[in-house]
């Protein structure tokens, strides 16, 4: 005979396998790698070949493009929460759904913060935000007002770096979309910077945002308090080739179910632990807006 704990343990280890497809940077179109084994080395080409106009029958120069790489191994990310015994005896459909959705979008937000935001230190590797040579569009020394030109500006930084292909994606902040959803591209058009597109193939009734032409993703992960000079609560918008950036996790997602520690409060123990590194391939792939005011809004 299952027991009711037992039934929900089988459940909640397929649920957290299951909801990591719902991290904004996935969407977006990050580059995740499953089920790794010890600790990787990915080679990386850090200067271009060149080529030089030759006479008719003189030599070739050499031309020497190198090589570094790119070190990822595993960093664990862990949360738990405790059960009541008698909401287990009680417990529905529903209620288990929701201690499943709590322990699932624990780790889902963690790992999206760490991402975009990650430092090397509280967080165990840089996030987009942080990682030395994306480019970068500065709107002024206290940040300013948001424009249809800024986020022309963070599409012309990639080009520049002729790194404008692949996954091309906006991310921003929920409050950054709302501003321009009442932003004009132009005064008298009706043309609002951020528009709804088409649904993608397949998918009808699926709204996709479109912003400059690209797909276009908020989270509440992408700051929305940063400072410069005497300017406050500035917002971030990253534009970038998102499959540049590795997502590596081993071995899945450990689930253990714990019901002896707190067995004297009548308690059941729920813990899941992952393992996680990340890099950005190549950071000219990324250029990011770190000051912009939407008070107009």
């Amino acid at each position: 005979m299952i027991t009711t704990q037992q039934r929900f343990v089988g459940q909640m280890i397929l649920f957290v396998g299951l909801n990591s497809s719902q991290k904004v940077i996935l969407k977006a179109g990050a580059t995740l790698l499953t089920g790794l084994t010890g600790n990787l080395d990915f080679p990386r080409n850090d200067a271009a070949a060149t080529a030089v106009w030759e006479t008719e029958n003189s030599a070739n120069d050499e031309t020497s493009p190198t090589f570094d790489k790119i070190s990822m191994s595993p960093n664990r990310l862990g949360a738990f929460t405790d059960i009541s015994k008698q909401l287990l005896v009680q417990s529905s459909i529903d209620v288990e759904n929701f201690v499943r959705n709590r322990l699932s979008e624990a780790v889902n937000r963690a790992l999206d913060y760490a991402l975009i935001n990650g430092d090397n230190s509280t967080q165990p590797f840089y996030g987009i935000l942080n990682t030395t040579g994306i480019g970068s569009v500065a709107i002024g020394t206290d940040g300013g007002p948001l424009t249809y030109k800024h986020i022309i500006d963070l599409e012309t930084a990639l080009a520049t770096d002729n790194a404008d292909f692949g996954t091309l994606a906006y991310l921003t902040t929920p409050g950054v979309r709302g501003f321009l959803k009442n932003t004009e591209k132009a005064s008298g058009t009706a043309q609002f910077v951020w528009n709804d597109g088409a649904p993608p193939v397949g998918q009808q009734g699926v709204r996709t945002d479109l912003l400059n032409g690209y797909r276009a993703y908020v989270s509440t992960q992408v700051p929305s308090n940063l400072t410069k000079g005497g300017g406050t609560n500035l917002h971030s918008v990253i534009f970038g080739n998102f499959a540049e950036l590795l997502i590596g996790q081993w071995a899945g997602l450990d689930v253990v179910v714990d019901p002896y520690s707190s067995s004297k409060n009548a308690l059941v123990t729920i813990v899941v632990n992952s393992w996680w590194d990340s890099a950005v391939r190549h950071a000219k792939s990324f250029a990011a807006i770190k000051d912009a005011d939407i008070t107009g809004i």
